[in-house]
């Protein structure tokens, strides 16, 4: 299963209460705030209905595993 790097790069000023618990549900507190999620569909809806206050990237855990 891979992981997910999530990182907050536009403020939730002027958002909806939906986004900002979105936001706040995936565990990010701040602008610039990085936390490591598995890719899971659940985790993948909730930065769709966020994507454009967050930028996301795709670790593969098969290459640290096999260290």
């Amino acid at each position: 299963m891979g992981k997910l790097k999530i990182t907050q790069v536009k403020s939730v000023i002027r958002q909806t209460k939906r986004q900002k618990a979105t936001i706040e549900a995936l565990g990010i507190r701040r602008m610039h705030h990085t936390v490591l999620h598995n890719d899971t569909p659940q985790i993948r809806g909730m930065v769709d209905r966020v994507s454009h206050l967050v930028e996301v990237v795709e670790e593969d855990s098969t290459a640290e595993e096999s260290k």
